[in-house]
């Protein structure tokens, strides 16, 4: 009889042939060039969205509440949404993996919700249609959280765990994670650097139906106390063209990255069992209790919440602080100048994240990947209160913001990798992979701290009371660096305090030989035969790639027979004492959950 396949057995397989991790195709396809163009969308909504319902939709004067409250309240449905996104990925285990398939089922979901937001909901607004206001908060509510709380978790948490999926192997893990994070920078880098220099096309200055005491100005703009005017009507109908563009994009990147990549733990858990069927998904409240025991595990998601709080707080404010704090050269204070200002605040903000890219992998090799991210902290903190000394003084600004993007180079790309070496340890002290809970709650962080940092935003203009005809206020003048630069630099002192006390690494020669031992145990009580990452190299791309991992894993123990063979005898015997103590620990926690010691 034969085996009956289910819809995710049915999808085309991954492109990716080889059981070694490469840079081309599988880096830089799956894990940059896909996700980036999968990413934009969501950037041109976390930095541009609010902008566009203050200056477009006028939503602030007329639904002042709405406007306060909407993202905050949608964090509650970001967090479901995530719940259900992470147990749809625990019960999906198929041939294509447990989290590709997620990424096509993200496509639909993302176009409709685009649809609503940009198209439908701008028709009953008060600008375009003063009889409809209702309908349009109505409109404007479902699109939000069919965006943050459906489509955007149904795409980003199976995009994160990939990192985790993809091997097992710690270098090959910090390529990708260096890949997968890198495409934040990207993504972000195309909607704040590029973007920035062609605002005048989507937020586009009035020149009809002017009001009282309008001045024209040498650009030929009109502005109304010292703030330019600007046409809604106009603006969203080249809103609508351009969103159109982004979910096409949307869509690509989406294809791009399902095709390219590749779940190889996924796989070697299926290949364990003959009948290749899934795994029974571990219940959340296992999951949860295996989780919140772990300190690692913890510290890793409160690092998140404060990463992502700091960095969207920056993000979603960066064009109201460059717009308040900085008039262009006839003292005007315009959305163009200080688009332009923002977008080179991203441009020189984006050259030492870029070197980042490649230094904070050779750093995570040297000193660890939990010390590099400590070291980065510290470094963006002293930046963030540099930039607070003198906020309106764009030279100290720049400099802050050149620190703060350094320091938080380490954070960005290694972060995945590390939670990576949290689930493996979690794996081999308690026999089970808690990726489905970790995941959802990740998720639910990384889409809901957008919510968040809006909310914060929105609340603290409508408290100034901020309009697009008054942004030069001494209130609003004051009030956002603290969102802008404030935030992330508090943020940045808990993630160094934080990172005193992660130490997960150092248990990592010992996690994968638990995980090894527990699967050859497992495959003698089953009756079955062990297949070995090596022994599955040589079964699917034959000797010559079973020879070039042989020898990869020979270089290493030459390598590290040669370091041990520099040491002094103390050292020796000091390194062999602290050997011991850490598998003494690491045993305890095997027995303390039923486990053999090593």
């Amino acid at each position: 009889m034969a085996e009956k396949k289910s819809l995710f057995d049915r999808l085309p397989a991954s492109l990716i042939k080889k059981n070694n991790v490469t840079l081309i195709p599988e880096g830089a396809l799956g894990y940059l060039i896909g996700p980036t163009l999968a990413l934009v969308a969501n950037s041109v909504l976390a930095n541009y969205f609010n902008k566009y319902m203050t200056d477009v939709l006028n939503i602030n004067s007329w639904a002042s509440e709405f406007f306060k409250w909407l993202p905050v309240v949608s964090v509650i449905f970001v967090v479901l949404g995530n719940i259900i996104v992470g147990r749809l990925m625990d019960k999906s285990a198929s041939r294509a993996g447990k989290a590709r398939p997620l990424l096509l089922l993200s496509v639909p979901i993302s176009f409709i919700a685009l649809l609503i937001l940009f198209v439908i909901s701008p028709l009953a607004t008060d600008t375009i249609n003063p009889q409809g206001q209702g309908l349009a908060l109505v409109c404007i509510a479902i699109g939000y959280n069919l965006w943050f709380a459906i489509a955007y978790p149904m795409y980003y948490t199976p995009h994160a765990a990939l990192v985790n999926l993809s091997t097992r192997n710690s270098k090959d893990r910090t390529l990708l994670a260096t890949l997968s994070n890198a495409t934040a920078l990207a993504s972000m880098g195309l909607s704040t650097m590029i973007l920035p220099f062609f605002l005048s096309l989507l937020f586009v200055p009035q020149t009809t139906n002017l009001p009282e005491g309008a001045v024209l100005l040498e650009s030929g703009e009109y502005a109304l106390n010292g703030v330019v005017l600007y046409d809604a009507a106009a603006s969203y109908h080249h809103w609508k063209v351009f969103v159109i563009a982004l979910t096409a994009i949307t869509v690509i990147g989406a294809l791009i990255e399902f095709l390219f990549t590749r779940e190889r733990v996924t796989e070697e858990s299926m290949s364990q069992n003959e009948s290749a069927a899934p795994a029974k998904a571990l219940p959340i409240g296992q999951q949860a209790k295996i989780c919140f025991s772990d300190k690692f595990w913890v510290i890793m998601m409160v690092f998140f919440f404060c990463y992502q709080l700091g960095g969207m707080a920056k993000n979603v404010s960066q064009l109201y602080f460059c717009q308040a704090m900085f008039p262009n050269a006839d003292g005007v204070y315009t959305i163009a100048n200080g688009g332009n200002i923002s977008g080179f605040l991203a441009i020189i903000g984006a050259v030492p994240t870029a070197i980042g890219m490649v230094a904070a992998p050779i750093l995570a090799n040297k000193i660890g990947k939990g010390k590099a991210i400590f070291c980065g902290a510290v470094l963006a903190a002293a930046g963030g209160l540099l930039g607070l000394i003198a906020p309106a003084n764009l030279i100290l600004v720049y400099v802050s913001f050149i620190l703060k993007a350094l320091g938080s180079t380490p954070a960005m790309y290694l972060s995945m990798a590390l939670l990576a070496d949290v689930l493996d340890h979690q794996e081999a002290i308690h026999g089970q992979r808690t990726d489905g809970l970790t995941m959802t709650i990740y998720g639910a962080i990384m889409a809901g701290m957008t919510g968040v940092a809006t909310g914060i935003l929105n609340i603290v203009l409508s408290n100034v009371g901020y309009a697009a005809d008054n942004i030069s206020s001494e209130a609003i003048r004051a009030s956002m660096p603290w969102v802008f630069i404030g935030v992330e630099t508090f943020c940045y002192v808990i993630i160094f305090l934080l990172f005193i006390f992660m130490g997960v690494e150092k248990f990592g020669r010992f996690d994968h030989e638990a995980i090894v031992a527990d699967q050859k145990a497992a495959a003698e009580n089953e009756g079955r035969a062990y297949l070995s990452a090596e022994e599955k190299i040589r079964l699917e791309e034959g000797e010559e790639a079973y020879q070039a991992e042989l020898k990869k894993q020979q270089d290493a123990a030459k390598k590290e027979a040669e370091r041990v063979a520099r040491l002094t005898p103390e050292q020796k015997k000091a390194e062999e004492e602290a050997a011991q103590k850490l598998l003494a620990e690491f045993n305890a926690l095997r027995k303390q959950n039923g486990k053999a010691p090593l």
